[in-house]
């Protein structure tokens, strides 16, 4: 690109007019004081956004004796203070719902008060029937009990006649030697350990 163009020469840049400089200079604020205010200063607190104007030396001294908390009481410091920290922002404590956790199971609310037509019970506290809240064994829990033929209330007593009950009667040595039951009978025993291993059984 060669700058030395003279399609250069013909571009024309209008410039805008200058507009004459206002004099915007503002005295300052303090009492008695002619010179220029060239300093803003907070006017305080609840007149925020509200500046005063004064002059390098009067400002230095309106900067000295500033108090935001002038006129608060020590209890209304502290709790400025302390919201401050959340930047003046409600919180609330990490994981509690606050919906749910103001209503007990019974749809009642923590403070008492009633819920007649239930409606807060059915938003915010399901209530499952006790079957389903009675702890549930696991999936290999459900399986070795399947395996022996029972239910998971059965006792200890109850699995260790069923377990030697079912080896008997698959055991290869009962069946006159026919290996066709060895399958269920791997299956028997693996169930009784695992019952065994889940302390069903001791």
């Amino acid at each position: 690109m060669d700058l030395n163009s003279p399609f250069f020469d013909r571009i024309r840049v209008k410039r805008a007019p200058q507009q004459e400089r206002r004099d915007t200079a503002m005295c300052c604020d303090s009492p008695g004081c002619g010179a220029p205010g060239d300093y803003r200063a907070p006017m305080g607190r609840l007149r925020e956004g509200q500046y005063l104007c004064f002059c390098l030396e009067h400002v230095r001294a309106y900067n000295n004796s500033y108090n935001y908390f002038n006129g608060m009481s020590d209890v209304d410091v502290a709790r400025y203070l302390k919201d401050a920290l959340t930047g003046h922002r409600p919180t609330w404590a990490m994981g509690v719902k606050r919906g749910a956790a103001a209503f007990r199971e019974d749809g009642v609310k923590a403070n008492d008060a009633s819920d007649p037509l239930g409606v807060y019970r059915q938003r915010f506290h399901r209530v499952r029937p006790k079957a389903e809240r009675e702890p549930r064994y696991s999936v290999v829990t459900m399986r070795a009990f399947q395996a022996l033929g029972l239910d998971d209330t059965a006792g200890a007593e109850a699995i260790k006649t069923r377990y030697k009950d079912l080896v008997k009667r698959h055991h290869p040595d009962a069946n006159g030697g026919d290996r066709s039951c060895e399958e269920k009978l791997r299956e028997i025993i693996h169930a009784y350990r695992t019952l065994r291993s889940a302390r069903f059984v001791r």
